[in-house]
């Protein structure tokens, strides 16, 4: 007995940060992803959807237009987008490999789950109101959302080990929410598909991050930017 409390505890001061990130990362974001996913698949509606739409409706009516347009560009073809291109190559041309490489299969892939659960799930968008920026393709999971959260969740887990932690942190704690609410606004969608793709992004993400830095345990180990 005593032999195995010591392997434990010898397991889990070398693997528990890990462990702590696979569960906190990984598993929490995967189940609440799962539950939001068979809710949609069976067609049963969320109580909180249509209330945060309406209220949403109504602040829409305080003239906040040009705010959310802004932020739904942000979160996609203005922002994310290019800014996950830009941190792949720039990572690359500074030979820091192992963070490109873990940047472009996070981001890229995350790109590609979300066009593939959308052709899966096929979830229409609200129809509440006309939107001033219209959507024609299928709703859940948010691809603003699982965007947004992706990038921000990569350059968190590579700025943690720096002195940039906080003020990345900080900054992503802004933007991740208001694409999401931006969307919401808008009325293109569902909250539920705003927290299935923060869920998806952040399982995905933090997933490819244990597989890519498993044995370094985290970024920077041949340079640091810190």
């Amino acid at each position: 007995m005593r032999e195995e409390a010591r392997t434990s505890a010898s397991l889990l001061r070398r693997h528990g940060r890990r462990l702590l990130l696979l569960f906190a990362g990984v598993l929490l974001p995967l189940w609440g992803f799962v539950e939001l996913a068979d809710e949609v698949r069976e067609a049963e509606g969320f109580p909180f959807d249509e209330p945060i739409l309406l209220a949403a409706y109504h602040i829409a009516r305080g003239g906040f237009d040009q705010l959310f347009l802004l932020f739904s560009a942000l979160g996609y073809e203005y922002g994310v987008v290019p800014v996950d291109i830009v941190l792949v190559l720039v990572l690359a041309l500074h030979r820091h490999y192992r963070e490109s490489v873990f940047a472009a299969f996070a981001t890229g892939g995350s790109a590609l789950l979300n066009l593939a659960a959308k052709q899966a799930f096929a979830r229409d968008r609200p129809s509440l109101w006309q939107s001033i920026a219209p959507e024609h393709n299928y709703s859940f999971p948010s691809g603003h959302a699982m965007g947004s959260m992706t990038l921000a969740a990569v350059v968190v887990l590579l700025a943690w080990p720096t002195r940039w932690r906080w003020p990345v942190l900080a900054a992503m704690a802004v933007f991740v929410p208001m694409v999401g609410l931006s969307r919401v606004y808008l009325g293109v969608h569902y909250p539920s598909d705003i927290l299935a793709g923060w869920a998806a992004a952040l399982a995905w993400t933090v997933g490819v991050y244990v597989l890519v830095f498993w044995r370094e345990g985290r970024p920077w180990r041949a340079g640091s930017w810190s």
